[in-house]
């Protein structure tokens, strides 16, 4: 049964680091999804001029 208890201990923080590591994807997606928003915005209101940016 020792060993077992460790083996779930051992699981059980793996499985906490993983979920605090999604966590943290899932703001910097939201992060990236904001500022895209914000890019976008500017582009088309002129703020930004994105002529130079495109190859040609």
């Amino acid at each position: 049964m020792y060993d077992q208890d460790e083996i779930s201990r051992a699981v059980r923080s793996e499985s906490d680091e993983v979920d605090v590591l999604i966590a943290k994807v899932r703001e910097a997606n939201e992060q990236l999804q904001e500022l895209r928003s914000a890019l976008i915005s500017a582009a088309v209101t002129g703020k930004i001029d994105v002529r130079e940016a495109v190859p040609r």
